[in-house]
Protein backbone atom coordinates (compact mmCIF):
# COMPACT_ATOMS: atom_id res chain seq x y z
CA UNK A 1 0.00 0.00 0.00
CA UNK A 2 2.83 2.42 0.78
CA UNK A 3 4.31 1.86 -2.69
CA UNK A 4 0.95 2.66 -4.28
CA UNK A 5 0.68 5.89 -2.25
CA UNK A 6 4.25 6.80 -3.22
CA UNK A 7 3.53 6.23 -6.92
CA UNK A 8 0.27 8.19 -6.63
CA UNK A 9 2.23 11.07 -5.10
CA UNK A 10 4.82 10.87 -7.88
CA UNK A 11 2.06 10.89 -10.49
CA UNK A 12 0.37 13.88 -8.82
CA UNK A 13 3.66 15.81 -8.79
CA UNK A 14 4.22 14.87 -12.44
CA UNK A 15 0.76 16.16 -13.40
CA UNK A 16 1.43 19.46 -11.61
CA UNK A 17 4.82 19.70 -13.32
CA UNK A 18 3.28 19.00 -16.72
CA UNK A 19 0.29 21.34 -16.22
CA UNK A 20 2.00 24.41 -14.77
CA UNK A 21 4.68 26.39 -16.57
CA UNK A 22 5.95 27.64 -13.18
CA UNK A 23 6.95 24.13 -12.08
CA UNK A 24 9.79 22.89 -14.23
CA UNK A 25 11.71 19.69 -14.74
CA UNK A 26 15.18 19.77 -16.27
CA UNK A 27 15.60 18.49 -19.80
CA UNK A 28 16.92 15.02 -20.36
CA UNK A 29 15.85 11.65 -21.61
CA UNK A 30 12.68 10.01 -20.37
CA UNK A 31 14.51 7.75 -17.92
CA UNK A 32 16.32 10.64 -16.20
CA UNK A 33 13.14 12.70 -16.00
CA UNK A 34 11.23 9.76 -14.50
CA UNK A 35 13.97 9.13 -11.95
CA UNK A 36 14.01 12.83 -11.07
CA UNK A 37 10.25 12.77 -10.48
CA UNK A 38 10.60 9.69 -8.26
CA UNK A 39 13.36 11.39 -6.27
CA UNK A 40 11.20 14.52 -5.89
CA UNK A 41 8.32 12.32 -4.75
CA UNK A 42 10.60 10.73 -2.16
CA UNK A 43 11.60 14.16 -0.84
CA UNK A 44 7.93 15.18 -0.87
CA UNK A 45 7.06 12.08 1.13
CA UNK A 46 9.72 12.80 3.74
CA UNK A 47 8.64 16.44 4.01
CA UNK A 48 5.00 15.38 4.35
CA UNK A 49 5.88 12.88 7.05
CA UNK A 50 8.19 15.12 9.08
CA UNK A 51 7.29 18.76 8.49
CA UNK A 52 3.59 18.75 7.61
CA UNK A 53 2.39 17.51 11.04
CA UNK A 54 4.29 20.35 12.71
CA UNK A 55 2.80 22.93 10.32
CA UNK A 56 -0.68 21.49 10.87
CA UNK A 57 -0.29 21.63 14.64
CA UNK A 58 0.92 25.22 14.66
CA UNK A 59 -1.71 26.32 12.14
CA UNK A 60 -4.60 24.31 13.63
CA UNK A 61 -6.66 27.41 14.54
CA UNK A 62 -6.30 28.80 11.00
CA UNK A 63 -7.15 25.44 9.48
CA UNK A 64 -10.26 25.31 11.66
CA UNK A 65 -11.32 28.89 10.91
CA UNK A 66 -10.90 28.45 7.16
CA UNK A 67 -12.61 25.04 7.18
CA UNK A 68 -9.44 23.37 5.93
CA UNK A 69 -8.62 25.76 3.09
CA UNK A 70 -5.45 26.83 4.92
CA UNK A 71 -4.13 23.31 4.24
CA UNK A 72 -3.57 24.43 0.63
CA UNK A 73 -1.27 27.17 1.88
CA UNK A 74 0.61 24.62 3.99
CA UNK A 75 0.90 22.31 0.97
CA UNK A 76 2.16 25.21 -1.17
CA UNK A 77 4.81 25.95 1.46
CA UNK A 78 5.79 22.29 1.42
CA UNK A 79 6.14 22.37 -2.38
CA UNK A 80 8.42 25.40 -2.01
CA UNK A 81 10.46 23.47 0.57
CA UNK A 82 10.71 20.44 -1.73
CA UNK A 83 11.79 22.74 -4.57
CA UNK A 84 14.52 24.20 -2.38
CA UNK A 85 15.70 20.72 -1.30
CA UNK A 86 15.69 19.48 -4.91
CA UNK A 87 17.81 22.48 -5.88
CA UNK A 88 20.27 21.77 -3.09
CA UNK A 89 20.96 18.31 -4.48
CA UNK A 90 20.78 19.39 -8.15
CA UNK A 91 17.72 17.37 -9.09
CA UNK A 92 16.48 19.80 -11.73
CA UNK A 93 12.95 20.26 -10.40
CA UNK A 94 11.91 23.79 -9.48
CA UNK A 95 8.87 25.76 -8.39
CA UNK A 96 9.25 29.30 -9.74
CA UNK A 97 6.89 31.35 -7.58
CA UNK A 98 4.18 31.36 -4.94
CA UNK A 99 1.32 31.20 -7.46
CA UNK A 100 2.79 28.10 -9.06
CA UNK A 101 3.29 26.53 -5.64
CA UNK A 102 -0.32 27.24 -4.67
CA UNK A 103 -1.78 25.91 -7.94
CA UNK A 104 0.62 22.96 -7.76
CA UNK A 105 -0.57 22.19 -4.24
CA UNK A 106 -4.15 22.26 -5.47
CA UNK A 107 -3.36 19.92 -8.37
CA UNK A 108 -1.29 17.56 -6.21
CA UNK A 109 -4.08 17.41 -3.61
CA UNK A 110 -6.81 16.66 -6.14
CA UNK A 111 -4.82 14.12 -8.17
CA UNK A 112 -3.55 12.36 -5.03
CA UNK A 113 -7.07 12.20 -3.62
CA UNK A 114 -8.49 10.72 -6.84
CA UNK A 115 -5.68 8.19 -7.30
CA UNK A 116 -5.69 7.08 -3.66
CA UNK A 117 -9.49 6.73 -3.74
CA UNK A 118 -9.25 4.67 -6.94
CA UNK A 119 -6.60 2.34 -5.52
CA UNK A 120 -8.43 2.03 -2.21
CA UNK A 121 -11.62 1.08 -4.06
CA UNK A 122 -9.79 -1.48 -6.23
CA UNK A 123 -8.16 -2.95 -3.11
CA UNK A 124 -11.58 -3.36 -1.46
CA UNK A 125 -12.72 -5.51 -4.39
CA UNK A 126 -9.99 -8.08 -3.83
Amino acid sequence: MIIIRFLASAAALAVATWALPGITLADGDTWNRAMTMLAVAAIFGVVNALVKPLFKFVAAPLIFLTLGIFLLIINALLLELVSWAAGEINLGWHVADWGSAFLGALIVSVVSFVLNAFFKRSEEHR
